[in-house]
């Protein structure tokens, strides 16, 4: 019989958290990898590493972050009960005495998550609570449980002296025991009693049962004073309330726990919250084709406002500020530009700093600027820069909405500078936003139910407040995903279902808010949930690896670009020098349109209007007039009203009659009335001009400054190189150097692929073999973890006795970095200091240095 069976031949049941890991398949050890991925970095050597690992207090925190309410509610009921605990114990804790269908239905699965997380080991009979969660979850007057239980009598009676415990039995009406500790347990049985203890408390005087209702749900302490009345004297006496310090008196749990029916928890709440449609009933249900035409036209006005936006800053933007990002006063410019309120305008600047659009210039005066990446951008078709835009929204971890509030040291968070990255906010866009794809298409949420549905999912992210991080970053989502058009009306826009990977929705007869969440199922052990038990936590929808993104961004291009309205190549001039174009343009059309004349106003027709600097702008581009003339003339559906064709004939015959060069700076004119005149005007004053020769002006201020004050005065002066030909300014002229976007600030450790889960189990398992196989050491064994040591001789004869027979061995090796391991090995040769070996632990054959093998055992026979 082995010594891992019980006499009637079942499995004996494991002592420790690394023997129930031992006793694992391989599938369930990837799952835990994958479920808890700081277990991976590094890569246990063992099985018994893996479960010292689990067992750390940062690993278990991280842990019970990530569970749902109902599995961190089980675990809390676990911290309360004995240890180890029964099925029984545990589901009459959750369940209370009258029972609970709902909690009877999904502990299993609850019990499941939490044992395939190693927070919980060993089998239904002997449930046990690693230490770590324990101590995290179980009550003590520092850290009150979430249960609102106190102490158990054995607890509460630690420090109390034998006489006066004595005396609690026999006010009790027990009978006197020989020491503290029978006596302790003898008040524990009558406390757990239900009968004994309805009799005992049906005694007690009204005021006492008040007390006792006061404290059964939590906190469990409250005050005396030196002489307390007489029906806390009742309680004191019997041992309903114990003494924890001088004025301080606790409820028993297991009194508690009477009060309570046996619950541990006042509510339990077995099943997620369902997220419940927006709107009364009869209008909770749109039609999904309004839906997608309102987001199509919502995501063409994002195209158009990071469009309007980077234009803005052709040329060069805001300064970046010393400690980085952008001036509240930059920002209120941008929003005015924009025509959007200043948080709307962070989203759409933060929007197009992580697609990678626009960065700082990295020159000595710092500004931002369209990147390189922004031109390539615009030459795309619409809808793939929409999906482009979309997807880095998606990954972001920057917060737009944190802009304008202060961090930790309370200094202002400015937008495109530190601070703004929250790790969790990927994973709440993708939850939301997969919970919106898990309603009938065409439905919009009510907002209230999806952050009750978020704050179940996962209960210990932050305080428990509607203002916490959580909250507020599912907030922000739906605000966003309605600007960028993922969403329209509220619902999930079908572009924006094909984005986040989701599947096809529900028919319309389904039961909303309970989305069959994708992801790994946890496999559970002993017990299997029943059919249609809720998931135990959030698993993150969509694809998660590059191509798989890409290829669901270019799926949602292909549905948004029939919805999208097809570029115009005409305008409608008239005759109060305006143009409107009825539609969106085409590139060429609208970028000449955009040095040409100014917008007036946007919306479903966009009005520009003609002015002398709008002109001038497009004659210092290079254009002429008669390119002008043509240029209108083949792109209206109107005849050149003949008020724009003066106006660009009166600027043309301006411009570039005054020259400006660099002396520091000068201007030259053929007319030396002009320049008369120029000097004649007090406005000059501050240019501080003076006249070199008849045609020509020198002036102290530098050529752009001397360019500005001309145009000021009503002038239409061209600036010219040093060989006298006149500078054409493009209006794309600035550009930062190549900039990647801003990587995504990853929330701990990546969840690891398969590949990678394959691996690390396969080394784990054979690192685990090397450790546990049974050995015939020398001398003193070593202790378990360390390595095995002989001396260089014994070393060098026992390797070479194993080729002769070809045993394996059992070696302790430090590598060149000082790392040390165990392996199985089976020498094959040894020569020139070296040993070759086929390695059981990597599965491949290797070549060791004798002199890094600190000791070596050959294998037990069996």
């Amino acid at each position: 019989m082995s010594s891992d069976e019980k006499p009637d031949g079942r499995p004996a049941a494991p002592r420790s958290l690394a023997e129930a890991l031992r006793a694992r398949d391989d599938a369930s050890l990837a799952a835990l990898l994958r479920a808890r991925p700081d277990l991976v970095t590094p890569v246990p050597t063992d099985l018994t590493q893996l479960a010292t690992r689990a067992g750390t207090r940062a690993s278990v925190v991280r842990a019970l972050e990530r569970l749902d309410r109902f599995a961190l509610q089980t675990a809390e009921a676990l911290a309360v009960a004995g240890d180890p605990a029964s099925y029984d114990e545990l589901l009459g804790l959750m369940a209370g005495d009258d029972g609970d269908a709902a909690v009877a239905a999904a502990l299993p699965h609850a019990v499941g998550t939490l044992r395939e997380q190693a927070l919980v080991w060993g089998g239904d009979d002997r449930l046990r609570l690693v230490r770590t969660a324990r101590e995290l979850l179980s009550p003590s007057p520092q850290h009150p449980s979430p249960t609102g239980l106190g102490p158990t009598v054995q607890e509460a009676t630690a420090g109390m002296s034998p006489g006066r415990i004595q005396e609690l039995v026999a006010a009790a009406g027990l009978p006197s025991t020989h020491d503290a500790v029978s006596a302790a347990a003898a008040l524990t049985a009558l406390f757990t009693d239900r009968e004994r203890m309805a009799k005992l408390l049906g005694q007690a005087p009204p005021e006492a049962r008040e007390v006792l209702s006061r404290l059964v749900w939590g906190p469990p302490y409250g005050q005396v004073t030196a002489d307390p009345a007489a029906h806390l004297r009742w309680l004191l006496d019997r041992g309903l309330l114990l003494p924890t310090a001088p004025g301080t008196v606790v409820l028993p749990r297991e009194v508690a726990l009477h009060l309570r029916g046996g619950r541990a928890h006042r509510e339990t709440e077995p099943v997620p919250p369902p997220v419940e449609p927006a709107g009364p009933t009869g209008t909770r249900q749109g039609s999904p084709q309004v839906v997608d035409a309102t987001a199509a036209g919502q995501a063409y006005t994002a195209l158009a406002t990071v469009e309007e936006l980077l234009k803005d800053w052709d040329e060069g933007g805001p300064a970046v500020l010393r400690a980085g990002g952008l001036s509240v006063r930059d920002l209120k410019r941008t929003a005015v530009a924009l025509d959007v309120s200043e948080p709307v305008a962070a989203f759409w600047v933060e929007l197009a700093y992580a697609a990678g659009l626009l960065a700082s210039d990295g020159e000595a005066d710092e500004r931002y600027a369209a990147t390189p990446a922004h031109d390539e951008w615009r030459e795309r078709p619409a809808a793939d820069r929409w999906a482009e835009l979309a997807g880095a929204w998606l990954a972001a971890t920057r917060t737009a909405g944190l802009v304008g509030g202060r961090d930790a040291k309370d200094r202002t968070l400015a937008a495109l500078g530190p601070g703004l990255d929250r790790s969790v906010a990927p994973e709440v866009r993708r939850r939301v936003l997969a919970l919106l794809a898990a309603l009938p298409a065409g439905t919009s949420p009510d907002p209230d139910s999806v952050l009750a549905r978020l704050r179940w999912e996962r209960p210990l992210r932050g305080p428990q407040q509607e203002d916490d991080l959580r909250s507020r970053l599912a907030r922000w989502t739906l605000q966003e995903a309605e600007l960028l058009g993922v969403t329209g009306r509220g619902a999930l826009s079908s572009h924006g279902r094909a984005l986040l990977g989701a599947p096809e929705p529900q028919a319309a007869g389904g039961t909303p808010g309970i989305p069959d969440t994708p992801g790994d199922k946890l496999p559970v052990h002993h017990r299997a949930a029943p059919a249609g038990a809720p998931a135990a936590g959030p698993v993150p929808p969509g694809p998660t690896d590059p191509q798989a993104r890409a290829a669901a961004r270019a799926a949602a291009a292909r549905l948004l670009a029939p919805l999208l309205p097809e570029p115009l190549d005409h305008v409608l001039l008239q005759a109060d020098l305006t143009a409107v174009a009825p539609g969106p343009l085409q590139r060429p059309l609208a970028d000449v349109l955009d040095v040409l004349a100014d917008v007036e106003s946007k919306g479903g027709a966009t009005v520009y209007r003609f002015t002398p600097a709008s002109v001038r702008r497009a004659l210092d581009a290079g254009r002429s007039a008669s390119d002008l003339h043509a240029f209108l003339a083949a792109h209206s559906r109107t005849p050149v009203p003949q008020p724009l064709a003066y106006l660009i004939d009166d600027v043309a015959r301006r411009h570039g009659h005054l020259r400006v060069g660099a002396a520091s700076a000068y201007v030259r004119c053929d007319d030396d009335a002009v320049l008369n005149e120029i000097l004649a005007d007090k406005r000059s004053a501050a240019l501080r001009l003076r006249r070199l020769a008849p045609t020509v002006l020198a002036a102290q201020a530098d050529p752009a400054a001397l360019l500005e004050g001309l145009r000021a005065l009503g002038y239409a002066p061209a600036a010219e190189s040093a060989e006298g030909d006149v500078v054409i300014t493009r209006a794309d002229a600035r550009r930062t150097p190549p900039r990647t976007p801003p990587e995504p600030v990853p929330e701990g450790p990546p969840v690891p692929d398969a590949t990678l889960l394959t691996a690390a189990v396969r080394a784990i398992r054979a690192g685990d073999l090397a450790s546990t196989a049974p050995r015939k050491t020398p001398g003193t064994p070593p202790a378990p973890g360390e390595l095995p040591r002989t001396s260089p001789a014994e070393t060098l004869a026992t390797v070479q006795a194993a080729v002769l027979t070809g045993e394996a061995l059992w070696i302790g090796y430090v590598n060149a970095d000082g790392a040390a391991s165990q392996r199985v090995i089976a020498p094959v040769r040894v020569e020139g200091g070296f040993v070759t070996a086929y390695d059981h632990t990597a599965d491949e054959v290797r070549t060791y240095p004798l002199h890094r093998i600190t000791g070596v055992a050959e294998l037990a026979d069996d």
